[in-house]
């Protein structure tokens, strides 16, 4: 069986000098290998084509086959790393917390595994009688949410 540290060096040798990154590599007793990387600026099928090419130039298919799946993130798949919470500061998320609780806002900031998310709340402002719409900071850390994924908009 093809091991996931060889296949992670070899990602990693040709991650070096590029912008992507790194998000996931599965690889099961079948030899089924599946590669997720991500870039800022999303992800060109040309080069999920190369990362693929070059892998296959350093893994030898007459000593071990294998399956070979190379591909994007995924706009609103959840979060596995913490790059991509920073490509994604300022934008819409949904959070689903320990409790099971969804949280839709902006999100502001990462410092680390920790982020927070800016939502509009109802509260009751001292001296007021009604409830109006404020932005309220929720803070989170990556480890204790169940998941975080951008929302897509077509508005």
């Amino acid at each position: 069986m093809i091991s996931k540290e060889t296949v992670e060096e070899i990602v990693v040798e040709w991650l070096e000098d590029k912008e992507y990154f790194l998000v996931s590599i599965e690889v099961s007793q079948e030899n089924r290998i599946v590669i997720e990387i991500d870039h800022a600026d999303g992800v060109w099928i040309d080069d999920c084509v190369k990362l693929s090419r070059f892998i296959e130039s350093r893994l030898d298919r007459d000593v071990e086959d294998y399956e070979l799946e190379v591909g994007s993130a995924g706009l609103g798949k959840p979060f596995k790393v913490p790059q991509q919470y920073i490509n994604f500061i300022g934008k819409v998320v949904e959070v689903l917390d320990q409790d099971g609780m969804k949280h839709i806002g902006v999100l502001t900031s990462v410092d680390g595994r920790d982020f927070i998310l800016t939502v509009k709340k109802k509260i009751i402002k001292e001296g007021a009688k009604r409830p109006v719409l404020a932005d309220v900071e929720m803070s989170f850390s990556m480890d204790k949410v169940k998941y975080t994924k951008y929302l897509i908009s077509f508005k």
